[in-house]
């Protein structure tokens, strides 16, 4: 006679109803929501930082305009299918 183990497991279903009070409060979990930059990367973006901070007004008008020429361009290509 050849005996075998068998193990059952019960999986308890969640709730379908919400839960309200303490027990449906769950605890928070610290992120960090900083993120990993390299230091190559790093030199970039405060270089890319600084052009920015000193022609914002001029890549804020640029890409309005190129943004505005897209959308034309998207409404004229589908006007003529």
């Amino acid at each position: 006679m050849v005996s075998s183990d068998i193990e059952v497991v019960f999986v308890r279903e969640p709730s379908l109803l919400p839960v309200f009070g303490k027990l449906g409060i769950k605890p928070s979990v610290p992120i960090s929501a900083r993120p990993t930059v390299s230091k190559s990367m790093n030199g970039m973006l405060a270089h890319m930082r600084e052009m920015l901070s000193l022609h914002g007004g001029m890549a804020l008008k640029l890409s309005v305009v190129v943004w505005t020429v897209a959308v034309l361009a998207a409404v004229f290509f589908v006007m003529q299918a």
